[in-house]
């Protein structure tokens, strides 16, 4: 069975551009090459030249070496043999426990909403709603959390499923060390770097924001 590639999320570092070439779903800054879109990582190996070298009979100079192309590809598809191509699009809802990758759309003082766009390693073809409740943001001293210091409009997410919920949203919980906020956007609108359990900070800028910040695996 192959390995399921890692998923990506836009503007998340995923090479040197002095290593990689950068493929569809990705661009450079910076002298690095980032996700544009959210799906699986891609990596392409250089082509190999064809045929046997031919015998030098000056010095010339050394050829630039081929790199492998690095990408991110837009649908997960998988082998079925009752579909054309023999392939067809993954098909998967979230279930309780199931680790979840999502997008913050709005936040209140009592909750964040947000659009669940991966699950697993699968992204989904259409999005989920669900919500983080304040006393699902941390394990501790929950009398103490607040939604605006832990979730930002736009943050990604990691959370995992801890109820079906209501009709329209899944609920959702951030309480393990390894959940949490992966990536955010200063209010100048740069990415930035978390710099403890509970702050992100603007590179440019130098200000800190408050976050629950995911622990890094």
């Amino acid at each position: 069975m192959a390995e399921t590639p890692p998923i990506a999320v836009p503007g998340q570092l995923l090479a040197s551009a002095s290593e990689y070439l950068p493929g569809p779903g990705t661009h450079i800054h910076t002298s690095n090459i980032y996700a544009s879109i959210l799906g699986p990582i891609l990596t392409t190996a250089p082509p190999q030249p064809a045929g046997p070298k031919k015998r030098l009979t000056k010095i010339l100079p050394a050829a630039p070496v081929a790199q492998p192309t690095i990408s991110i590809v837009r649908n997960l598809l998988t082998p079925s043999s009752g579909e054309e191509g023999g392939k067809k699009k993954v098909d998967i809802l979230p279930e309780v426990n199931s680790t979840v990758l999502c997008k913050v759309t709005r936040i209140t003082t009592r909750q964040a909403h947000v659009s669940i766009l991966v699950v697993g390693e699968t992204v989904l073809d259409g999005e989920w709603q669900g919500l983080i409740r304040v006393q699902d943001v941390r394990a501790t001293e929950k009398d103490k959390v607040k939604i605006f210091e832990s979730f930002r409009p736009g943050d990604i997410v990691r959370a995992v499923v801890i109820s079906l919920g209501d009709q329209s949203n899944y609920y959702l919980s951030t309480a393990s060390n390894s959940l949490g906020v992966i990536m955010a956007t200063s209010e100048a609108g740069n990415t930035m770097y978390p710099v403890s359990w509970k702050e992100y900070r603007d590179p440019e800028t130098g200000v800190s924001e408050r976050r629950k910040v995911a622990k890094p695996f």
